[in-house]
């Protein structure tokens, strides 16, 4: 039901060529959508010229890297989710276990979908299209797409196993649809060929789970209504977009998939409007890529879904904090693989980001600094895995600027003010890690994922990390529960900050720098805020 909260409008609506959000919006936006087959950025498998390796279209060393780790799958079991796995957060809070299982099953399938892709019309490619349904039908079978820890089937049930008449549209939902939605688009005809029914399975699945319950619960917490928002907004929207383009195809589903398109672009209006100018991420910089990174991304796939009229990463109207948020990641940069890890952050992310999703941002909102630490961190066969999800995936093997463009050096800058955050990062010389940076971080205990580490200091040698931040452990139950702050590298304690009197730092807003007045050189720096 539409509320006056749903009628949002923030500075995406203000540069955005369509009335004001609800009704009118709507209908414009469905009469500037694509059709559901031509909606999303990636041509299909049938489009032989953009996925045969030898024709030059494709990144072939990361299809060749993805393809053989698709053969090894072959003839070994499926990870196999239970339900004892799922009520382990509830007995002994293990929620990675469940987690890890169910991510291992939609890794096989994205590897599965680009082996059957690069193959397709060619002898024994059947057993990829195999292998692709199993992988689908087990998904369509699963009893539900939300992680144990997020389902509030206890709370709402007094059940540990989700209630499947009620699903709960959480992160893990929306990468399942999601996933489900590109497997479609870029396999659906051969799959028709071989499983005809599959389709109209997961476009049941996909409304019962997700389209629905979206259009009906307007009281999820990551919608950001009560003015909370974080990086549960862009990514879950992100997902709901992909899937309403393309699983919504009906005669009759025209009209609500505009609706959900409108909806998802009211989110992520809300979610802009929640960053800063600078662009700055509270959770930090290996949050940016759930957070940010994904609003980034829906825009771009809203872009190309609407033929370019709605465009909101178009260099000369996007909003400052969306144009700030492009430049985070290589301001927050240390040298080598190490950034300056706030909150649950990691200052060595264990999965390779999805350079390329930055490096068309970068392009797009006209950052060359942005785009050359992107193509830094290029490698072959390793640009794109299959860990940062199935469209991340699909649109690196193919996009033509992030194959072409020569590599370059990142521009690890001298210093860095974030007025937002009150984060200052500054190093001897521009572009150069060797010799001592230093990192130092005011801000409050309230933020996102945080940690007590108000006034924590960061020190690296040579672009490495010496004197450090301990980031956090492997998430369980107790991580965003009452006893979150009982976690010795939450407690103030652990970070490198003074402790007067050995008092620690105390959690919320109250704790916070003040009279914080960074001295600047003025080179490179993000736009001061004292």
């Amino acid at each position: 039901m539409d509320t006056p909260q749903d009628r949002f409008a923030g500075p995406l609506a203000a540069t955005l060529p369509l009335p004001p959000p609800g009704a009118e919006r709507a209908a414009a936006l469905d009469a500037l959508l694509l059709p559901p087959d031509a909606a999303l950025p990636v041509p299909p498998a049938t489009e032989r010229g953009r996925w045969d390796p030898a024709r030059g279209a494709l990144d072939a060393a990361t299809a060749t890297a993805v393809v053989d780790r698709a053969e090894a799958d072959l003839g070994t079991p499926w990870p196999l989710p239970l339900a004892s796995t799922a009520a382990r957060l509830h007995r002994d809070g293990d929620r990675d276990t469940h987690e890890q299982l169910v991510h291992g099953r939609e890794r096989r399938l994205s590897r599965a979908a680009v082996a059957a892709a690069v193959s397709l019309g060619a002898p024994g490619a059947d057993r990829w299209l195999d292998e692709v349904a199993d992988g689908v039908w087990q998904l369509c079978e699963q009893s539900s797409w939300c992680w144990p820890a997020h389902d509030d089937s206890r709370l709402r049930h007094g059940s540990v196993l989700p209630t499947v008449t009620d699903p709960y549209l959480d992160l893990g939902a929306g990468d399942v649809v999601g996933q489900l939605a590109w497997v479609d688009h870029l396999l659906g005809a051969g799959l028709d060929a071989r499983y005809p029914g599959l389709r109209a399975r997961v476009r049941h699945e996909a409304r019962a789970r997700v389209v629905e319950p979206f259009l009906r619960r307007r009281d999820w917490h990551w919608l950001g209504l009560d003015g909370d928002v974080h990086n549960w907004n862009p990514w879950i929207h992100g997902n709901v977009l992909v899937a309403a383009l393309r699983l919504l195809d009906g005669e009759h589903e025209a009209a609500e998939r505009a609706r959900v398109v409108e909806l998802v672009l009211q989110g992520l209006d809300r979610y802009v409007g929640c960053l800063p100018d600078d662009g700055a991420i509270d959770e930090g910089y290996a949050y940016w890529w759930n957070g940010a990174c994904r609003a980034l991304e829906a825009l771009d796939v809203l872009a190309h879904a609407t033929g370019g009229a709605v465009d909101a990463l178009d260099a000369g109207r996007s909003p400052a904090a969306l144009r700030g948020t492009v430049a985070f990641p290589h301001r927050m940069h240390l040298g080598g693989a190490w950034y300056l890890n706030l909150a649950d952050g990691q200052a060595r992310p264990h999965l390779t980001p999805p350079w390329r999703a930055l490096h068309r941002a970068a392009l797009r909102t006209g950052d060359p600094d942005a785009a050359a630490h992107a193509l830094a961190h290029r490698v072959a066969g390793a640009g794109a895995e299959e860990q940062q999800g199935l469209g991340r995936l699909l649109r690196a093997l193919t996009d033509r600027d992030w194959q072409a463009t020569s590599d370059a050096l990142p521009p690890l800058p001298a210093e860095t003010w974030l007025g937002s955050t009150e984060v200052l990062v500054a190093r001897e010389r521009t572009g150069d890690a060797a010799g001592l940076a230093l990192a130092v971080k005011g801000g409050h205990n309230a933020e996102a994922h945080n940690h007590n580490d108000v006034g924590s200091v960061v020190v690296a040698s040579d672009g490495v990390p010496v004197v450090v931040d301990a980031g956090r452990p492997t998430y369980t139950a107790q991580t965003f529960g009452p006893d979150r702050y009982r976690i010795w590298t939450m407690q103030s304690s652990w970070h490198s900050v003074p402790e007067v009197a050995g008092t620690a730092q105390a959690v919320g807003a109250g704790a916070r720098a003040r009279d914080v007045r960074p001295a600047l050189r003025g080179d490179d720096a993000g736009a001061p805020s004292a």
